[in-house]
């Protein structure tokens, strides 16, 4: 029965914290059943269970950070199948080719109680080749095999804890052999003094020299302010992920911003008549933020250059639209994405984007889910806001920032003063893919399809 690793669920996640154990040491496990909720750096997530079996230990409690191929609980065959902790964690990846497992052998005979002494010194040797003390001689002389270890590592340093055998992870293991690191040297943070990967990578970096570096900004500590019960509230891994990438964002790429105001006096009312169809049709349901995401898709179709990302030394033109939506979570902010939207139409789209944000505030996305979005739309006009600047999420070039219709005086093409509806839609782009030109025929595009939204439905 396996060891369950904690998983690497997004393509840049490094660590997880698991947040809650939906099933409790000795519960029935399925496969498809939801094991645990997992936080990445990008959502919290529920992962389910990859086989059948008796959840029999569990080696990360809720709220613990793990690094990712870290072992975090195991599922045996039976309820009282649990993994011999010392035998699974320190003695597997030691043994010989030529020696098994404990857990593929079976559960051999104990060794004897140090008072007893077994008739046969090597067949008891043999039960236990994981062990790293050998037998006292009978006589208070050392052993040859002893003077052999002497003479042959006379300066060899303390392994770990079990004076014998490293406990180190399977992947720090490789890296370290790769390197050419020595594991006797390190000193492991995983449970139990385990060394994992990022020991390994410690120990590689204080190797190298290091590189120059820009000066760090000051760092000030905060005021202290007489203002009544504060709080420190620590990172969740979304967040850091969100600071991170956003910092990287707005600093390395250069933004510039282009506004445009849109007449939405059609999409009012185009939507009050989809509306009267009924609480049980389809149509009813499609909204005016289902056309904007529609509009996005078919102005990029008309200004393809948008639809791009910058690689170094070249750009990368996506023959796919594949539209990432910002939704507002409690843990923050995601951005799932409705693959091929060119492909959907207006009510496809209207279903998916329903779909998607519905699973990101229940956490039952899948990482995929959020991976590989070529353009972005935030749209805040349901919390009232009525113009704002987003930050590209990269590698994109374009991310649109939607505010709310508000209702204004207008002046009519009479040149009368009147009552009407409008939008306002901002556009932040990248100047290395997208120049001003271009920027300017994608709202025009994207105007023309707004104020005529029937164009939209074909």
């Amino acid at each position: 029965m396996p060891e369950i690793q904690m998983p690497k669920l997004s393509d840049t996640m490094t660590e997880g914290t698991l947040v809650s154990w939906k099933k409790k040491v000795g519960d029935q496990v399925t496969a498809g059943e939801v094991l645990a909720e997992i936080e990445t750096d990008k959502a919290t997530m529920e992962w389910e269970a990859t086989d059948d079996g008796v959840l029999t230990k569990i080696f990360v409690e809720e709220g613990g950070k793990v690094n990712v191929g870290d072992k975090i609980a195991f599922i045996g065959g039976e309820a009282g199948d649990e993994p011999e902790t010392k035998e699974i964690e320190e003695g597997d990846e030691n043994m010989g080719e030529d020696e098994e497992p404990a857990a593929a052998k079976g559960k051999e005979e104990k060794p004897a109680a140090p008072a007893q002494k077994s008739p046969d010194k090597k067949q008891a040797v043999k039960s236990k080749p994981a062990q790293p003390q050998e037998e006292e001689p009978e006589s208070g002389e050392e052993s040859p095999r002893d003077e052999a270890k002497s003479e042959s590592k006379p300066d060899a340093p303390e392994k770990s804890e079990t004076a014998g055998r490293i406990k180190a992870s399977p992947l720090a293991r490789k890296i370290a052999a790769e390197k050419s690191i020595d594991l006797v040297s390190l000193k492991g943070t995983g449970p139990g003094g385990r060394i994992v990967e990022k020991d390994v990578a410690s120990a590689v970096s204080a190797d190298k020299p290091a590189p120059a570096k820009a000066p760090a900004p000051h760092k000030t500590a905060a005021p202290e302010i007489s203002a009544g019960e504060t709080s420190r509230i620590t990172l969740t891994g979304m967040r850091k992920v969100i600071a991170e990438r956003l910092a990287s964002s707005l600093g390395p790429v250069p933004h510039f911003y282009l506004n445009i105001e849109i007449n939405a006096d059609a999409l009012m009312r185009v939507r009050a008549e989809l509306k009267t169809a009924g609480e049980e049709d389809d149509n009813a349901k499609i909204t005016v933020n289902d056309f904007i995401l529609k509009g996005a898709v078919m102005a990029a179709q008309r200004e393809p250059k948008v639809n791009a990302a910058f690689d170094g030394d070249a750009i990368i033109q996506y023959g796919e639209i594949n539209l990432a939506v910002a939704v507002a979570i409690e843990e923050g902010l995601v951005t799932p994405v409705i693959r091929g939207a060119q492909n959907k139409s207006l009510r496809e789209i209207s279903a998916a984007v329903k779909d998607l944000a519905h699973r990101a505030r229940n956490k039952r996305m899948k990482p995929e889910e959020f991976q590989g979005g070529t353009l972005t739309v935030s749209n805040l006009g349901s919390y009232g806001i009525d113009y704002f600047s987003a930050i590209i999420n990269p590698p994109q070039a374009i991310i649109l920032s939607v505010g709310a219709i508000v209702r204004q005086p207008v002046v009519n093409n009479d040149d009368e003063i009147v009552p009407g509806y409008r939008m306002k839609i901002g556009m932040s782009c990248d100047h290395r893919v997208v120049d001003g030109a271009i920027g300017a025929n994608y709202l025009k595009a994207l105007r023309q399809l707004l104020e005529n939204p029937s164009l939209l439905l074909l």
